[in-house]
Order: C-alpha cells, then sequence, then structure tokens
C-alpha cells in the first residue's frame, strides 16, 4: 500500500472527528427525546421497529424510533419488553405501557446496561403487554424480513438447536440462545466472531454474485451493479450492523472508483464508510463492535497489502498463508480491545482460525444453497454435506477450547499501554515500506514511550474506588507504592474481580473484611491474604506494613444521616461488631475507610458513596 494515502485529507479530517468525539462528546437526550416524559407509569408510545428483535423468556426485546407519546410528537429511541408479541422489522407499534429509565448498574470494570443502550441514543424502557400494529411495513421490508425468518425457520425445523444456531450465527449474525457451554467454547477458542455477520460476509456474498453474473457472461459494469444489488440486498436481511454497512459502503465506494476511472482503493472505502457511520451516529465510537470491526478491517487491508504472499508459491499454500497472516493481522489489531473488554485472551485462537475461518466461509455458502435447495423442496441434496460441516464446524470449537490454556484470564490494558500498542503495529505492519518505516521510526518511539510514562506517572498515585450496588458496598484502595487492597467487600467475586482485571491486576494484595460474620461470599480467590477481624487482629492493637503503605485497624466508623461520625467501639460476640482500616502511604495524611466501605473519612473531609455507581477519587 502507497504510504500517500495516510496522506489524504479524509484520513486527517476523521482522526480530528474521532478525537473530538472521544474528549468532548457524550450521548444524551435530545430536547424533545421521550426521555424527557421519565417516569410515567401509563404512557402510550407510537413507533418503528428499527431492528430485528431479541427473544427473550419473557419478552421480545427490539429498538423502537418513536414518533409520539400519549398523542403528543416526541423524538428519540425506546427498548420495548414486549410480552407475548412478536414485533416485526419496520412495522409502527401502539404499545401502552410504563416508561422507565433502563436499569443501569456502574460497577467498575462490570457491564453497564444503561451505558450500552446510550451508546445506540436508547435512553427509556417500557415493558407492554398491549401492543398492536398501526401500520405494516413497506412490502419491500416485509419481504426481506419474511426471507429471513424462513431461513432461520427452515435451520431450525431441520438441524439440532445448536446446530442451527450455528448456521444462523454464520449467515445471518442471529446465533440466538446459544448454550452456554458452546458459547463459552466459541469465546475461549477465539472463534466468537464467526457468529456475527461481518464485513467479509458482504465481501463474500458480493464476490460469489460477481462469480454466478461470470457464468452468465453479463459484462462487467453490469456484473457490478448485480452484485451491489445483491449484497445490499443481504446487508438489510442480515440486520444492517455498523460491520456490515462499513463493509457495504467499501464495495460501493470500490465500484464507484471503478466507474469513474479511479482506484479508490478498500482503504479509502474504510475512511469514508467510518466517516459517514461517525456523522450521523456519533456514539458508534464507543461501541465495541464498531471499534472491533474498523480496526479488524484497517489492519487486514494494510496487513495483506504490505505483505503479499509470492505469486510462485503452490497454490494450497498461498490460500493458507493468507488465511496465517489475515487471522494474525486480525489477532493482534483486537488484542486489546478484546482483553479489556472479556478479560481474558484466546491462545488458542491463531490456529483454531486457520481451520474455522475457511471452514465458516464454506458454510456461509452451503447453509444459504441448502436454504434455497429446501425452498425448491430438494433440501435433502445438501441436508447431510450441510449438517456434517455444521458438525466438524462445532466439534473444531469445543476442540480448540478444551484445552487448558485456550483462554487465559488477562488484565485490562491502560491507555498508555494501548497508545505505545497500536503505534508499534503500525510501524509493523508497515514495515516492507522501507523509506516510509524510516521517517516513522522516531515519532513512533517518542509516542509509545511518552504514553507509557504519562501512564506510569498517573498510576503512582493513590486512589480510592467505593463501589456501591444497591447499598452492598466494597472499597478498591490503590496505593501510591503499587498496592491494591479490597476493603469491607459486600459484593460478589466474580463482580470484585472484574473491578481488579479493569485497574489492571489479577489479584489484590489482601482482602480486608470488617464485620464479625461470616460472609455468604468467599473472597479468598481475590487475594492471597484474606485479614478477619476478632481472629488474633484486634481493633488499636494491630498493624500491618505493606511496602511504603501501613495500615491500622480500630474500631468500626460509622456516619449518622446527619452527617457525624460515631465509634463502635468495643467488642460484644454479636454480628454488631466491626472494624474499620486507616491507611498511611509514604508520609502522606492517614485516611480511614468506614465500616462496611460506606465512606472514606481523609483530612476534614467524607467521600461518600453513589447508588449503583463507582465514586473514584485521588488522595
Amino acid at each position: 500500500m502507497h504510504p500517500d494515502i495516510y496522506k489524504r485529507p479524509l484520513l486527517l479530517v476523521l482522526i480530528l472527528l474521532m478525537a473530538g468525539l472521544f474528549l468532548f462528546y457524550k450521548p444524551k437526550p435530545g430536547p424533545q427525546d421521550v426521555y424527557h416524559l421519565l417516569p410515567q407509569k401509563e404512557i402510550t408510545l407510537t413507533g418503528r421497529v428499527e431492528r430485528f428483535y431479541t427473544p427473550k423468556p419473557q419478552s421480545n426485546n427490539v429498538i423502537l424510533k418513536v414518533f409520539s407519546a400519549d398523542g403528543q410528537p416526541v423524538r428519540g429511541y425506546v427498548y420495548a419488553r414486549l410480552k407475548n408479541f412478536e414485533p416485526q422489522w419496520k412495522d409502527t407499534l401502539q404499545i401502552t405501557g410504563s416508561l422507565q429509565e433502563p436499569y443501569g448498574v456502574d460497577l467498575l470494570g462490570n457491564f453497564n446496561w444503561q451505558r450500552y443502550l446510550a451508546y445506540k441514543h436508547v435512553f427509556a424502557e417500557i415493558k407492554s403487554e398491549d401492543v398492536h400494529v398501526l401500520k405494516p411495513a413497506a412490502w419491500p421490508y416485509r419481504a426481506l424480513r419474511a426471507v429471513r425468518a424462513d431461513i432461520l425457520r427452515t435451520f431450525a425445523h431441520n438441524f439440532p438447536p445448536d446446530l442451527a444456531h450455528i448456521a444462523g450465527g454464520i449467515l445471518l449474525g442471529e446465533r440466538g440462545e446459544l448454550d452456554p457451554q458452546l458459547y463459552t467454547a466459541f469465546q475461549d477458542s477465539g472463534a466468537i466472531h464467526l457468529l456475527v455477520a461481518s464485513g467479509g460476509n458482504v465481501g463474500f456474498v458480493t464476490l460469489m454474485a460477481l462469480a454466478v453474473c461470470s457464468l452468465f457472461h453479463i459484462r462487467r459494469k453490469k456484473a457490478l451493479l448485480l452484485a451491489l444489488a445483491v449484497a445490499g440486498i443481504y446487508t438489510l436481511i442480515a440486520g444492517a450492523d455498523a460491520p456490515l454497512i462499513r463493509a457495504y459502503f467499501m464495495a460501493v465506494c470500490a465500484c464507484a472508483g471503478y466507474y469513474l476511472g479511479r482506484n479508490s482503493g478498500v482503504f479509502q472505502g474504510l475512511l469514508v464508510s467510518c466517516f459517514v457511520i461517525l456523522i450521523f451516529a456519533p456514539a458508534s465510537l464507543f461501541e465495541t463492535g464498531f471499534q472491533m470491526s474498523f480496526l479488524a478491517t484497517a489492519a487486514l487491508i494494510m496487513c495483506l497489502t504490505n505483505y503479499p504472499v509470492p505469486a510462485k508459491w503452490p497454490r494450497w499454500a498461498r490460500f493458507f498463508a493468507q488465511i496465517f497472516l489475515a487471522t494474525l493481522a486480525v489477532q493482534t489489531a483486537l488484542l486489546p480491545i478484546f482483553t479489556n473488554v472479556f478479560y481474558k485472551v484466546s491462545l488458542t485462537g491463531l490456529l483454531a482460525n486457520m481451520l474455522l475461518v475457511p471452514l465458516a466461509s464454506l458454510l456461509l455458502g452451503l447453509s444459504f444453497a441448502y436454504y434455497v435447495f429446501s425452498a425448491a423442496h430438494i433440501g435433502i441434496i445438501l441436508f447431510y454435506p450441510t449438517q456434517f460441516c455444521l458438525e466438524i464446524f462445532r466439534q473444531l470449537v469445543e476442540f480448540f477450547a478444551s484445552f487448558r490454556f485456550s483462554a487465559l484470564p488477562a488484565m485490562a490494558w491502560g491507555a498508555g499501554t494501548i497508545t505505545a500498542y497500536y503505534a508499534v503495529l503500525f510501524l509493523v505492519l508497515n514495515l516492507p515500506l522501507k523509506k516510509f518505516t524510516k521517517k516513522l521510526v522516531f515519532p513512533i518511539c517518542v509516542v509509545a514511550l511518552g504514553a507509557l510514562c504519562v501512564q506510569y506517572g498517573v498510576g503512582k498515585q493513590t486512589r480510592v474506588y467505593l463501589l456501591d450496588e444497591w447499598y452492598k458496598n466494597a472499597a478498591l484502595v490503590q496505593t501510591a507504592d503499587g498496592n491494591l487492597f479490597v476493603v469491607g467487600p459486600q459484593l460478589a467475586p466474580e463482580k470484585i474481580q472484574q473491578a481488579l482485571y479493569k485497574l489492571g491486576r489479577r489479584q489484590a494484595t489482601a482482602v480486608l473484611l470488617t464485620e464479625n460474620q461470616p460472609s455468604k461470599f468467599e473472597y479468598s480467590s481475590l487475594a492471597p491474604l484474606v485479614i478477619r477481624p476478632f481472629e488474633d487482629n484486634w481493633p488499636s492493637e494491630t498493624y500491618w506494613k505493606f511496602n511504603q503503605t501501613s495500615i491500622k485497624l480500630i474500631w468500626g466508623l460509622h456516619e449518622t444521616r446527619a452527617g457525624r461520625i460515631w465509634q463502635n467501639i468495643g467488642y460484644s460476640g454479636n454480628k454488631q461488631d466491626d472494624v474499620s482500616y486507616c491507611f498511611t502511604v509514604k508520609n502522606k495524611p492517614e485516611f480511614c475507610v468506614g465500616a462496611q466501605a460506606r465512606f472514606v473519612r481523609t483530612d476534614g473531609k467524607i467521600i461518600a458513596p453513589v447508588l449503583n455507581q463507582t465514586v473514584e477519587e485521588k488522595l
């Protein structure tokens, strides 16, 4: 790939747009958003179904674009949970139910449903059993959704549930309620991305359409138009998510360049599609799927362009070499995001994808051909080959996930580490451009080292994180000398573990319990040392030293509703006894974490938790 492509104005504009959104943009409801009607116990909304619904045990859930509320015009989106009703794509519905704010608990390192919806510009939910269709979708949408439903129904009626879900995931990105163990196996083997309709699917469909056109000797330009039409229909049937839209934009840009006699290139198509999506949906920048899609595509383009496989190699060797390079590029590009989202790394992913990616491409074509044959009542011709390939695919996923070290727990990367990593990765992907990389070495080293130094400097600060989930608390104390303590936890250990991963730690230095009663949770997995009060550890008599951090055990501190601090002094042997912990780090002023981690007392200041939030304080 010629280095001049990095000088294109659109790339600079796109970088500035991303930087501006990252620094200054925060999704929030507009002035006429339905969110401003909260709370409403009884409200009647009219809105259009914007996506294919997700079936759940108690309801069918979907995002609606709202037009009116109780007869008054409003805007925005709602997440609708509809009981005993199947919403269909692009139908206009009337819904009567209770409007509420989406459930959201912002615990450090844990999934936040409210934030997830906000990135989709959804700030309200509605639950309803009173639903009816006001206006059916136009006939093209009805035809497309009928094809999608018929494809999934054909798979469900003819294959076992797991195989039907795999076929639906590979072809349309609709994996349904996959068995939890099999879903974990897909994650551990690094193959979970194959169950999502991706840009590769759009490219494959486009190439297949071109191949069919060539059989009928259709001219090149007409074939391109037909292929774009087929790919567009597939994009809509598969849900028109960001990866699909991006891939389709790229195909359109490439075809437009061909018609205009210009070599626009797939990289330019990537830039255009990214720019258009961010202009119309700026919150997409913060969605994990959007980030993974564009990073993977950019890495693929740079790797396969700059590291071409020698033409003199045998065709089979070139095929597997390209699969290896593509898989390696995608895995390395997505490593920081995958780690920071799932807190695990698949060690078998590279080898697994070398086999599973071509098999998934085969299944994409085979499963669609099976559906076409089934519609013509000759599906038996492809039934056994399709079922055999699906079964082999499932067994390979389980095989690669069965290794003891197939997926290892991993800590989140800091912003500095991520910046340095992608700077170096960009250099590596462009190494064959020798003159270009010579100019890059010094600035990239400066950026990488600078980012790591800033991260190191920020990390050398003492911080306290107060976690609250429905009045169940925990405090994380991260000290300037590198220690990390969990104080007074009442939350489930797995939720605290996610918080530790987010802070870049697999285990804490110690867990400091505050109550004189057995907990329903066992916290020994979080740290090698668990300090339990009143087991040879007595207030005002016990001290610990961890590097430059001193910890003192005192009687439990409590705060009244009026804000007065009082201390529960004396041991009675019952459940009311509790303790607190006071910290001194590098001779800085002492601070104490109140009993049950409900507040932090510093010199003249009280830091209190916020319900269902994470409070971060630098000390």
